[in-house]
């Protein structure tokens, strides 16, 4: 009963905070200098500069469409945009190819090795490649004689590929051109723009290149100033081959003029981390063309290509009070 009468007694009770007055100037001042700072921080910062009273949208719906342009030689063969660039819908992400390492007339069969790695004087030391991934076709595990010396014989697609060619890389991929058509829309707000203002005529965008000086609006860029504002070397990249990113960035003040939402380019190389690596530098695929004989048998030409391939990508933020 008495502990009933107390929780009766408690809820009943008022508690108010104690008010306690220092009167130190030391301490009143470090008081309002810490008031100052955080309403400071709340105006200059908060409100003004990362203006959070506004509403904002990041989910940015974007369109790419690419054309790559210009002539060069390679292998004795003069290279057009459908020899050179992979693959050919014009979509965000392609790839221009450099180099190509091409073997001709391959058939199905048996036929040795070409790496030195598969060097062999008896069956016995091809076995360790017996189920190995790593070749140009399946091991059987017998040593055959070959142009280079006795080699392990695999079964595929024969005569092997030999990848360790020299060839000189398309020169002329340096003064080749990208057009980027890039469309974009802020769903929240119904926001439309395009990369570049519909006020630029065809005789200006047939001549112009981009620059982050003097052309902001061109959409259309070369090459070789892409690496360079990268950082890196043309003769270098288009003998490994490599991935760069072409940054589209989209920030709109829709309290500003529609018209001044506008697209910022950044180009970034991406696989950066891996060039100090011993293995798997740069960008190469492969790819093949098939034919069959009179007779009907099936043979390929395969090509190993090093690229330097593209990523456009894009990004938004609109904000608006």
């Amino acid at each position: 009963m008495p502990k009933i009468w107390a929780f009766i007694t408690d809820f009943f009770t008022y508690e108010t905070t104690k008010s306690v007055v220092v009167k130190s100037r030391s301490v009143g001042i470090i008081n309002r200098v810490v008031q100052l700072l955080i309403i400071i921080y709340f105006l200059c910062w908060v409100f003004y500069h990362e203006k959070a009273y506004q509403v904002r949208d990041s989910g940015i719906e974007s369109s790419v469409m690419t054309k790559v342009k210009g002539f060069g030689y390679h292998n004795n063969r003069v290279m057009d945009v459908a020899d050179y660039v992979a693959p050919t819908q014009g979509a965000a992400v392609f790839c221009i190819i450099t180099k190509l390492i091409i073997t001709e007339n391959q058939f199905q069969g048996f036929c040795p090795e070409s790496e030195s790695k598969y060097k062999c004087d008896t069956d016995e030391e091809c076995d360790k490649y017996l189920g190995s991934s790593t070749g140009n076709g399946i091991i059987t595990g017998a040593c055959v004689n070959s142009s280079k010396g006795r080699r392990c014989e695999m079964k595929g697609w024969c005569l092997a590929e030999d990848d360790k060619v020299h060839m000189q890389p398309m020169m002329e991929v340096e003064n080749f051109t990208i057009f980027i058509k890039n469309s974009i829309r802020f769903p929240m707000f119904n926001v439309t723009r395009g990369n570049f203002p519909s006020s630029l005529n065809a005789t200006y965008i047939r001549s112009c290149t981009y620059d982050p000086e003097h052309n902001l609006h061109c959409p259309i860029f070369k090459v070789g100033e892409v690496l360079r504002y990268t950082g890196q070397n043309f003769s270098t990249i288009a003998q490994t081959g490599g991935e760069i990113a072409i940054n589209i960035e989209w920030q709109c003040n829709l309290d500003e003029s529609e018209e001044r939402c506008e697209p910022h380019y950044s180009f970034t190389r991406l696989d950066a981390v891996f060039q100090k690596n011993g293995i798997a530098k740069g960008y190469n695929f492969r790819f093949a063309k098939y034919y069959k004989n009179e007779n009907g048998t099936e043979f390929r030409t395969l090509h190993k290509a090093y690229a330097i391939r593209f990523d456009i990508l894009v990004t938004g933020l609109v904000s608006v009070d």
